[in-house]
């Protein structure tokens, strides 16, 4: 998650057209230590905890997902780039989003996504929880060489992926119901990975839902999102805007529940 924040860090950097004093070009909008969300979220898991057992057996139960199309999707999930997430979401949002045709959009979501980004890495160093994969053997979608700079708890790349899907829910609210199905499903598969225990990614949606709560009280921000909302709108209306290709396959593997595999594992 730390890389994440150096993502948005430097994308806000060459995107910005704001005013805003060299010493502040790669801040959020909120000021340190405006909020801690470590006072906000349920404690993480510990052994002798139900929450702990039931993310052990979530684990072990959801790796016969990785050689799945579901699978596949949480591999390609791993991708948390600004052009990668704009393209997990096109098909939510109904139009073909990239850094070059919505860069309003992406500047005020990689701006907040700082603050959300900040706020989980506070958490994950507070609780200090071990990944999945190191209490119980099973496979995981992507190196964990990637993962050794960062705890479980909460999901850094669920807090991401449920800034974008709250932040593209205020943009194009008729879109709603896709884009936060997306969103869940973007957090589902960090479990289904492996690289998280699900506990982690249900901190990591309450994470960035409580941070922007106070982000949206900035007037920066809604200033920015204004700016964004009209952007997106005429994106939306350009009859010569690309669709995204696939989005009935897609809709129909996020429609499927990740869950019932635990009642049939052994």
């Amino acid at each position: 998650m730390r890389r994440n924040v150096l993502i948005c860090a430097v994308l806000l950097a060459s995107l910005s057209t704001s005013a805003l004093p060299a010493d502040r070009q790669y801040a959020g909008y909120l000021a340190p230590g405006a909020f801690d969300v470590s006072t906000v979220l349920e404690p993480a898991p510990r052994e002798g905890d139900p929450r702990y057992e039931a993310d052990r057996r979530i684990f072990i139960a959801t790796r016969a997902l990785l050689k799945t199309p579901r699978g596949a999707l949480a591999t390609s999930d791993v991708d948390y780039s600004p052009s990668a997430m704009m393209r997990d979401f096109s098909c939510a949002v109904g139009v073909s989003l990239t850094p070059q045709n919505a860069p309003g959009v992406l500047r005020v979501i990689a701006r907040a996504g700082i603050d959300t980004g900040a706020q989980t890495n506070l958490a994950k160093k507070f609780y200090k929880r071990s990944r999945p994969y190191l209490i119980d053997q099973g496979a995981v979608c992507q190196p964990t060489s990637e993962l050794t700079d960062s705890y479980d708890y909460p999901s850094g790349h669920t807090t991401w992926g449920w800034t974008w899907a709250l932040l593209l829910t205020d943009l194009a609210p008729d879109r709603a119901q896709q884009i936060l199905h997306r969103g869940r499903a973007y957090g589902e598969s960090r479990f289904v990975c492996g690289a998280h225990n699900e506990s982690a990614v249900e901190a990591g949606m309450a994470s960035a839902s409580a941070t922007l709560a106070i982000v949206r009280t900035r007037p920066m921000f809604r200033t920015d999102l204004e700016a964004a909302r009209s952007e997106l709108a005429a994106l939306r209306s350009d009859p010569t805007a690309a669709k995204p290709a696939g989005c009935a396959a897609e809709e129909a593997l996020i429609a499927e529940p990740v869950m019932p595999v635990l009642a049939r594992s052994p």
